[in-house]
């Protein structure tokens, strides 16, 4: 009966948390009632058989057959009632496993969920910050270009006209701040030889070392738009080789696949003999 009311209250317990299934529990609760009916029938018959005992004690001899019978039949019924119990039991522990595995895989998915959405929060995190990169230089680059700078002259003193530098002296300035790091200053030098010497042979190559700047600088969808600029103004020039490759560089580290293979296999056909060519070839090897 001890064991009886353990399972009772294991069941209980079961139901109040929402373990078992519906189905499992009603079986269970089905099982358990036939258990106590013949549990009690179990009793009432020991009962029943100690008080012929004690009726009969002076005529036990008349009514041994009669009550070893019926002992008999209680130990078999008290020994299935065991049997059921334990089966009831074996029963119970296999749902708290099978419970407990599926609690185990209810976390696993919870937790590659919560991966998952952190995942994709940050590559639209990335995204948004391209996207404002982007839409800086639409909306400010062109104003931060036509912007000039006036020389501050101290009251009274004779006014002198600036030096004015050969497109090489500008270039040379650029490229030596571009080396040292100074991009800020390398840029405005480049793009100043752009603006007074369009036409000088270094055009081209300050165009270049723009994009190189901003290349430098991991941004590379401002890279893509100033070597593009090397590649239709200047499409003779010496430096349309490295702009193609570097601009299919720069679609490859932003993930466009597609558009580096094309630049790259576009370099090998027109210039197939440059060393940007050979390059090429094998960051094709790559993105296949």
């Amino acid at each position: 009966m001890e064991r009886i009311l353990f399972i009772i209250s294991t069941m209980g317990l079961l139901i109040l948390t929402g373990c078992a299934t519906q189905k499992d529990m009603s079986a269970i609760d089905n099982r358990l009632t036939s258990l106590e009916l013949r549990d009690a029938e179990a009793r009432k018959n020991r009962e029943q058989m100690e008080s012929e005992i004690e009726k009969y004690g002076k005529n036990r001899d008349v009514k041994d057959q009669e009550i070893r019978k019926q002992s008999a039949s209680l130990h078999a019924l008290i020994e299935e009632l065991r049997e059921e119990m334990r089966a009831l039991r074996g029963r119970l522990e296999e749902i708290e496993y099978s419970l407990n595995q599926q609690q185990k895989a209810a976390d696993g998915f919870r937790k590659q969920s919560e991966a998952s959405s952190n995942q994709l929060t940050q590559v639209a995190t990335k995204n948004e910050e391209r996207i404002m990169r982007l839409e800086n230089y639409l909306n400010l680059e062109s104003t931060a270009k036509t912007t000039s700078v006036v020389p501050v002259v101290a009251p009274g003193a004779p006014a002198k006209a600036p030096k004015e530098l050969s497109d090489d002296e500008i270039y040379n300035l650029g490229k030596q701040a571009f080396e040292q790091g100074d991009s800020e200053t390398a840029k405005k030098r480049f793009q100043e030889l752009i603006d007074r010497y369009p036409k000088s042979e270094n055009a081209d190559n300050a165009q270049f070392w723009i994009g190189e700047i901003y290349y430098r600088e991991k941004w590379y969808e401002k890279a893509i738009l100033e070597y593009q600029e090397v590649i239709e103004k200047y499409p003779k020039g010496n430096k349309v080789p490295s702009a193609l490759l570097k601009q299919g560089l720069a679609f490859q580290n932003i993930g466009d696949k597609a558009n580096s293979r094309l630049i790259l296999e576009d370099l090998v056909k027109k210039y197939p003999k440059s060393n940007e060519a050979k390059i090429a070839l094998e960051k094709l090897k790559e993105i296949r």
